[in-house]
């Protein structure tokens, strides 16, 4: 299919890039885990892995369960993901297109070979080298501009500021185990109630708000491991549901390289 772009990763970063690809009118097709880890999942294409068929503010992400349903998918309208951890579909599809969204803070294995046009997202990738182009993911001025050549900002390990609250606002995992989840994305929690267990081990929640991610209930979680997310403003409970602000804005950037790449290497 002509310009098809291949997108690694589904997460909420991720899905922000995917949807608007999808509604700018490029098929897309997503590689994921098996077990995919991500804390936003309503608004994740990720879930689909679980749950066979996702949506995201009106779009469809629908798993595959092998690369020749792939194509099925696509004629229905719906964004189809599969496990592909190592882009072997490169050997049954030709993508106009490649970005990593996996934001791993490392590569894990992307390089420009793979597609025409080559896009990552975050620290971990040297544009010019690794991809054509890396866009910045880290908040503040930069957010979302288009590096040509070097690298993205160094991850800091600190959560962005949000209603005042920062690496206070996001849970790790005080144990390794299977986690058994008591609240659900969009609940409202107060400080040190308990939203999960690992085992005998419960999880408190760091600050009252809003539950707006929580790790898959079951998943075997490590010690560490960051496995849920409270938004500290009570009144925007909607948030759990939507593409957010640093999504939107870092998927406007990769959409911008792809079309502005595609010019100049004369791909259209």
């Amino acid at each position: 299919m002509k310009n098809i772009i291949i997108v690694r990763g589904g997460g909420d970063i991720a899905t922000g890039t995917i949807h608007k690809l999808y509604r700018s009118g490029f098929p897309v097709v997503v590689l994921e885990t098996q077990n995919p880890s991500t804390i936003r999942r309503k608004v994740a294409f990720s879930e689909a892995m679980y749950e066979k068929e996702t949506i995201v503010e009106g779009v469809i992400c629908k798993r595959a369960e092998h690369f020749n349903q792939i194509n099925e998918i696509l004629s229905e309208g719906k964004i189809p993901i599969i496990q592909d951890e190592n882009c072997d579909i490169l050997q049954y599809i030709k993508p106009m297109a490649l970005v990593d969204g996996i934001l791993a803070k490392k590569n894990l294995g992307t390089k420009k070979e793979m597609a025409p046009i080559t896009v990552a997202l975050g620290p971990g990738f040297k544009a010019g080298v690794d991809v054509d182009a890396v866009i910045e993911t880290q908040r503040g001025h930069d957010l979302g501009r288009i590096l040509w050549e070097g690298d993205a900002a160094k991850n800091t390990g600190i959560p962005g500021i949000i209603g005042g609250y920062g690496k206070e606002r996001v849970i790790h995992s005080p144990a390794t185990g299977m986690i058994n989840a008591i609240s659900h994305i969009s609940d409202t929690v107060t400080k040190g109630q308990a939203i999960a267990f690992i085992g005998e081990t419960k999880v408190e929640a760091s600050i009252d708000g809003i539950l707006r991610g929580m790790i898959k209930d079951g998943y075997p979680v490590v010690k560490g491991l960051k496995i849920a997310d409270i938004d500290p403003r009570i009144e925007e409970k909607k948030n759990c549901f939507t593409i957010s602000d640093k999504a939107r804005c870092i998927a406007g950037s990769v959409l911008e390289s792809i079309l502005y790449l595609r010019r100049v290497k004369n791909l259209s």
